[in-house]
């Protein structure tokens, strides 16, 4: 009985924190676009490094130094961590690049496809179940981005990059059984002394942020690790507490709210083929919500 119960409360919690994470990615375009015309590597750069920092001050404050000496001695999690840290940093960097570049949309895309590999994996990878309502969204959604292919001819770089770089990330967490903040603080700081050595060459020959940005600006750069360690913290809570096609149907939320903030925030063309995708997407995603809703009422009655 307290099995089921808890087995309950952890899906709950991993459901919240999938949805939070899916918002605040959804809206961040409109963040870094608001950076511009700061240069999206030193926009890249600080976002490493002041999340690196927000993550090692939650990090002690909630579990300790003992606790994140602990973590890191599995010499099999130092290498998943360097890994880790590599693929969403080149994540990161793409889809900002992308962002203001005036191409979220088609940055937005490689989320849509990201799902579909997260799903895959879990399947081949995981053994995960998969049921019919499942089944049917991710087979919408296939059908969905094979459209936009069709339609376009063929997958920007920067598509299959954020695609497979995030997909990858999302495996090589469900791995890693570490603590989310302690994780992220790991990711990050390794890459963090590439970046400041990056910055101090930028701002000494007068390319930083230091030299043409607005005070609000820097005030939003120092915060962009807020931006970046919350929605993170929360995937990978969601990434321990759900089943990888649970999380990578859920993902079809953020591409879906980035997509409407391009078209409407910042008047990019919206394509015929990106719409009928969108539409496949969301009657999936209709079927997934209903057989989560029905598993988990089954949950309650056999608890």
């Amino acid at each position: 009985m307290s099995n089921l119960s808890n087995e309950r409360k952890e899906y709950k919690v991993g459901m919240i924190c999938a949805i939070v994470a899916m918002i605040v990615w959804g809206l961040a375009p409109m963040y870094w676009r608001a950076l511009l015309p700061i240069d999206s590597f030193v926009i890249i750069a600080y976002r490493i490094i002041f999340a690196g920092i927000v993550c090692g001050v939650a990090s002690l404050c909630v579990y300790g130094k003992a606790e994140m000496k602990k973590s890191l001695g599995d010499k099999k999690n130092a290498g998943l961590l360097f890994f880790a840290g590599f693929l969403i940093t080149i994540n990161w960097s793409v889809y900002i690049y992308g962002v203001n570049s005036g191409q979220t949309i088609g940055a937005t895309i490689g989320y849509y496809i990201t799902p579909l590999l997260v799903s895959i994996a879990g399947i081949f990878l995981f053994k995960e179940r998969l049921t019919k309502y499942k089944f049917i969204a991710i087979t919408l959604a296939f059908i969905g981005v094979f459209s936009m292919i069709i339609y376009f001819g063929r997958l920007p770089a920067i598509t299959l990059t954020l695609a497979i770089s995030f997909a990858m990330y999302a495996v090589i967490k469900k791995h890693l059984k570490m603590k989310a903040i302690i994780s992220l603080f790991y990711e990050t700081i390794i890459f963090a002394v590439l970046a400041i050595g990056y910055l101090v060459y930028m701002e000494a020959t007068g390319q930083g942020a230091l030299h043409i940005a607005e005070p609000y600006q820097i005030v939003m750069l120092a915060f962009s690790g807020f931006l970046t360690a919350v929605p993170l913290a929360m995937f990978s809570m969601a990434a321990n507490r759900l089943t990888l096609v649970s999380v990578g149907v859920m993902q079809y939320l953020g591409p879906s709210i980035g997509i409407a903030v391009g078209f409407f925030v910042f008047r990019e063309p919206f394509f015929l083929g990106q719409l009928i995708a969108c539409i496949l997407i969301w009657i999936g995603l209709m079927f997934f919500t209903y057989g989560e809703i029905k598993l988990t009422r089954e949950l309650r009655r056999s608890n």
